[in-house]
């Protein structure tokens, strides 16, 4: 049944994400907030907005029993959990459908699969989809672990089965390594998820990170091309581009295809995000794990292929089936998105939570900026500090490139710390203007003092 009242179990840009989707399908929003969001722009934006409790994330945005409960009482008949705090709890999706409301997202049982690493792993395999060298599943001690590594060779990476966001991951060398980073990567992997699992994958020098955009019906899926999400500070990504200009024709439709092969194995309904680490000097790609839910650079696709996702996503969860064949999916030109954190760079990143003084945005033709600041709002310091993305589009990477240092130059935001000398000064670099970068490529040009205030303005 299609979605009439769409609950908001979250906040920040991606709340007003949702919100403007909704309304141009003609559904009422109701925003969830906390007490420290009472004056978001999503609340100011919703048709109704319902407090869900205090300001610690725990007490509220990650309560599944308070979110359902405030979404039946407000008569919802939808959920849209964004992404973050409960987007890919299997918990959250199967609640929400217990109280009888649709879920905007997969099956509690496909979260579930998918969203534990070794599972998503072993399902990938049997749909055919090349995996890093590892581990079968799960590694359950550390003898175990050194005899599997002896088998797959070293360099290896030590990965944990849940969670995300580059925590309960160490490389070791040699067994010696292994024997010791093991319980560490378990004892973070527990204290962050709740399970110490972990398994273990060839660890491969100077990777791409190549992600492939899917939405899913529950039986069909189609691909909206893949995305390039190399530069990386500490396993987080900080600069996104679709397409990925490293990959030939043929290894692209190859990638493309294999995501698809494994939504549709696994009856994949709602956005998602394939996962793939590139091997360049072999010309090989590998599945490495899953996103059950709408990701944050999201715009790059939207904006190289003309689709809105969320409205996509928010139709095939309501029951309805795919609005697009592949092949009507056709890709034009080149897109970047640099995320905007509310941090000072050149205080190590340190996050700088103020008040929005003037906001001055960029605007013109292929320019778009995903944002909940306005002036006079004061950032509230228990969130993520992402503010707002800064997403354009150009015939090619090179226009591209020029258009986001041109659209950065144009962005003020009073008051704040922002991210943005940080891309400045990338988007002048002769390693990134020539694609030639990799996933550890960015700390090591941090550390190198390439960031600096006289070439930034910052």
């Amino acid at each position: 049944m299609a979605i009439q009242r769409l609950f908001i179990a979250n906040r920040g840009e991606i709340a007003v994400r949702i919100i403007r989707a909704a309304r141009e399908l003609g559904i009422r929003t109701i925003q969830a907030y906390s007490e420290a969001d009472a004056d978001m722009l999503a609340v100011r934006l919703a048709d109704e907005a319902v407090c869900i409790g205090p300001a610690p994330a725990r007490d509220s945005y990650l309560d599944v029993g308070k979110v359902v409960a405030a979404a039946k009482a407000a008569g919802a008949d939808g959920v849209h959990p964004g992404y973050g705090f409960l987007a890919e709890s299997s918990a959250f999706a199967r609640a929400v459908r217990d109280a009888g409301m649709t879920f905007v997202g997969p099956s509690a049982v496909t979260i579930d699969r998918m969203g534990d690493k070794v599972a998503a792993r072993q399902a990938a395999e049997a749909a055919g989809v090349p995996v890093v060298p590892g581990s079968k599943g799960r590694v359950e001690t550390v003898d175990e672990a050194v005899e599997i590594a002896d088998q797959v060779g070293y360099p290896i990476m030590i990965k944990a089965s849940a969670g995300g966001g580059g925590r309960g991951i160490r490389i070791a060398e040699n067994s010696e390594d292994l024997r010791k980073l093991a319980p560490m990567a378990q004892a973070e992997a527990l204290a962050a998820f709740g399970d110490g699992g972990f398994y273990l994958e060839r660890a491969i020098s100077s990777p791409r990170h190549i992600e492939v955009q899917i939405v899913g019906d529950g039986t069909r899926a189609v691909h909206f091309y893949e995305r390039e999400c190399s530069l990386q500070r500490r396993r987080q990504k900080v600069w996104e581009e679709a397409g990925a200009t490293c990959l030939d024709e043929e290894t692209r439709q190859d990638l493309c295809r294999s995501a698809v092969s494994l939504a549709e194995a696994v009856n994949y309904c709602g956005a998602g995000t394939l996962e793939y680490l590139y091997d360049p000097t072999r010309n090989e790609f590998y599945f490495i794990e899953m996103n059950t839910r709408i990701q944050v650079e999201h715009p790059v696709t939207e904006m190289v292929t003309g689709f809105d996702l969320v409205k996509e996503m928010i139709l095939v969860c309501g029951g309805a089936p795919l609005s697009v064949t592949q092949d009507q999916v056709v890709k034009s030109g080149h897109a970047i998105e640099v995320r905007l954190n509310a941090e000072d760079p050149f205080m190590q990143f340190l996050p700088f939570p103020g008040k929005v003084g003037k906001l001055s945005l960029p605007e013109g033709e292929g320019i778009r900026f995903d944002h909940f600041m306005y002036e006079g709002y004061q950032i509230p310091p228990f969130y993520d500090s992402l503010v707002g993305k800064l997403i354009v589009h150009g015939k090619d990477r090179a226009d591209a490139i020029a258009r986001i240092s041109a659209a950065l130059e144009d962005l003020e935001i009073e008051g704040l710390k922002t991210t943005a000398p940080l891309h400045k000064a990338l988007a002048k670099d002769r390693d990134v203007a020539s694609d030639a970068f990799h996933t550890q490529w960015l700390e090591p040009w941090l550390e190198a003092g390439n960031l600096t205030r006289a070439q930034t303005g910052g």
